[in-house]
């Protein structure tokens, strides 16, 4: 899939750059798979902001994604590929041989027409889903369980995949998207293939009013603010931030910081932290 560009009639397209959608084959999705999605605008259950920045966009249905593949042993037919509103990734829509409809992540090169399934058994193809311990060595995957039969959690984005670098004992290595080297179980799925749309990277939105159809509000300077209001605020004219480095609202490092717990029981499975 590759991008399409404006003729620049106006000032907003002359950046502007959107997805051609040569992949898609299907427009219209599965009714018995969508669900209503609610927009909650950054709010908690007390209706007290607890995410800024957020509010708005167009309104979109979600398409229930099977993350665990249960269906094990049995092949399952690709109806069309299509467009979700909730991710990077396109996905495919899948037909089993006793008539469940049921979506998938589409991976590069999936088409209409397709076989895949989840088995023990299965060819090394996109789309299929194994256990790890079942996948050779070398194999690109995504969509990867942390637990087993809980429901991939890795490597879920458009364009991304991991690469399954060795098996040792009852545990497998990853190396990641990000670099990092990951101990996983070994029983835990994963899906055979890099996940498709990988040019969703080079997508311009070129305007003010495409980010706020994703649902994103403006976001102000801490330099333009007050002291009270931001550590960056004050000054006269146009001031530099006033610390060792730039700061979040509420004073902590902005850029480099890491807030992962140090006592993280994940810890013990993560063999090289990433770049």
């Amino acid at each position: 899939m590759g991008t399409k560009k404006f003729r620049p009639i106006t000032p907003s397209l002359r950046n502007m750059s959107v997805s051609d959608f040569s992949e898609i084959t299907k427009k219209t999705p599965e009714k018995s798979l969508l669900t209503v999605k609610k927009e909650k605008a950054g709010r908690n259950a007390q209706g007290k902001i607890t995410v800024r920045h957020q509010g708005g966009g167009n309104r979109q249905k979600y398409r229930i994604i099977d993350f665990k593949r249960n269906k094990v042993d049995m092949e399952a037919t690709v109806v069309g590929i299509e467009y979700d509103p909730n991710r990077s990734a396109n996905i495919a829509l899948i037909k089993y041989e006793d008539g469940t409809m049921s979506y998938i992540l589409a991976p590069k090169g999936l088409k209409d027409g397709d076989k895949v399934m989840a088995s023990e058994k299965a060819d090394i193809k996109p789309g299929n889903c194994m256990k790890l311990e079942n996948i050779p060595v070398g194999t690109l995957v995504h969509n990867i369980e942390i637990n087993p039969n809980q429901g991939a959690k890795l490597v879920r984005v458009a364009g991304q995949s991991a690469q399954l670098m060795a098996k040792e004992g009852k545990y497998a290595h990853l190396r990641l998207p990000s670099g990092e080297m990951r101990l996983v179980l070994a029983n835990c799925k994963a899906t055979i293939g890099v996940i498709g749309n990988e040019e969703h990277e080079n997508i311009k939105l070129g305007k003010a009013g495409k980010t706020r159809h994703l649902g994103k509000r403006p976001e102000v300077r801490g330099s333009a603010m007050n002291p009270v209001d931001h550590p960056h605020g004050g000054g006269e004219g146009k001031a530099p931030v006033g610390h060792a480095g730039p700061m979040t609202p509420w004073g902590k490092p902005a850029l480099g910081y890491k807030t992962r717990a140090k006592h993280k029981k994940s810890n013990r499975l993560i063999t090289k932290r990433r770049k």
